[in-house]
């Protein structure tokens, strides 16, 4: 008993799960928004284009009598429409997060250029090679630039 509570110590001390756990309590904080977002705001819409039709009481009675089961197959189209709902929203917040996070991985101008005649990688501002002494012919974007310079 020893050993195994020693190794669960362990197991929870390792930064994955402590980062899960994190994961998991914003989750549920997400979730609440979402739901909100979803229920309050989404489903009204969908209830006027629908014409205030509420599919929650759509039913099945299975019997008779006031204790007969119900196949209530309409909390399970809600629970399909709500799902598609949260889905989507997910889906949108997370593209525009990744789109972010692209812009700030744009890649900064280049420092080096390729020599034409030995292909060694030189600076960008060079006009000989130090490998092979060549004459390099400046770049389209570094002639423009001295040419507004001049």
């Amino acid at each position: 008993m020893k050993a195994f509570m020693k190794e669960f110590k362990e197991f929870i001390a390792r930064g994955s799960v402590m980062d899960m756990a994190v994961g998991i309590i914003i989750g549920g904080a997400f979730t609440a928004i979402v739901t909100s977002l979803v229920n309050d705001i989404i489903m009204p819409l969908v209830s006027i284009i629908t014409g205030g039709f509420d599919f929650t009481q759509l039913n099945v009675t299975l019997g008779t009598g006031d204790k007969a089961a119900t196949l209530n197959y309409g909390a399970f189209i809600t629970a399909i429409i709500n799902f598609l709902i949260i889905a989507f929203v997910i889906f949108s917040i997370i593209k525009a997060i990744n789109k972010l996070a692209k812009k700030k991985e744009e890649e900064p101008d280049p420092t080096t250029k390729e020599c034409p005649y030995c292909k060694s990688e030189i600076p960008i501002e060079a006009t000989k090679c130090p490998h092979c002494t060549s004459e390099v012919p400046l770049e389209e974007k570094e002639e423009a630039a001295e040419t507004v310079q001049a």
